[in-house]
């Protein structure tokens, strides 16, 4: 009978793969920051062990998102309550990401400071894709989507907000048909 040998991993403190992180990107904390929806001072607090690292669910979904791993590597994570929103479409694009072999910090780079933090919420599942075509658009070119698949994500995005708005797509289909015929005529003509 052969005995099993337990050996403990030794733990990197939450701290340390930040920094770690950030110096291995060359990403500046005040980016970080940004990015992920605090100040410049906390990500130095939490990089300098002044403060606890952040418990909080959202905090450390943001993190993991930038940093491209699952929450769970931090110690201090605990799995909310709330629902995820797993969107297809994200995960299209985060695979696009992958075969591009580009990171989640240099695309977020490519957006303007004031859209990273909800690029990021929208890549974690807390936010919906957008239903601004422009902005779908922008988000399909960096990621090497074709205007077909940006213009059948859009749709998509179109009918569920419909649906949630209170339209029964279904009955309304002739309807909600001709609508999109005259979306696309009017983008495939803009381009």
């Amino acid at each position: 009978m052969k005995e099993k040998i337990i050996t403990k991993e030794k733990k990197i403190p939450s701290s340390k793969k930040l920094a770690d992180f950030l110096e291995k990107n060359n990403l500046h904390k005040k980016d970080f920051a940004q990015m992920i929806g605090v100040t410049l001072s906390y990500v130095y607090n939490l990089i300098d062990n002044t403060i606890p690292f952040s418990t909080r669910s959202t905090t450390l979904e943001r993190i993991a998102t930038v940093m491209e791993v699952e929450p769970e590597v931090f110690e201090e994570y605990r799995v909310p309550q709330e629902p995820i929103l797993i969107d297809e479409t994200v995960e299209k694009i985060k695979s696009k990401l992958k075969s591009q072999k580009m990171s989640v910090v240099n695309f977020l780079k490519l957006f303007p400071r004031s859209k990273r933090l909800d690029i990021v919420d929208i890549l974690r599942g807390a936010l919906p894709v957008p239903i601004d075509y422009n902005e779908l658009k922008f988000m399909g070119n960096i990621t090497g989507l074709s205007k077909e698949e940006i213009f059948d994500i859009w749709q998509d995005r179109f009918r569920q907000v419909m649906e949630t708005g209170g339209m029964n797509i279904y009955s309304n289909s002739e309807l909600i048909n001709k609508m999109l015929d005259c979306a696309k005529k009017f983008i495939t003509t803009q381009q």
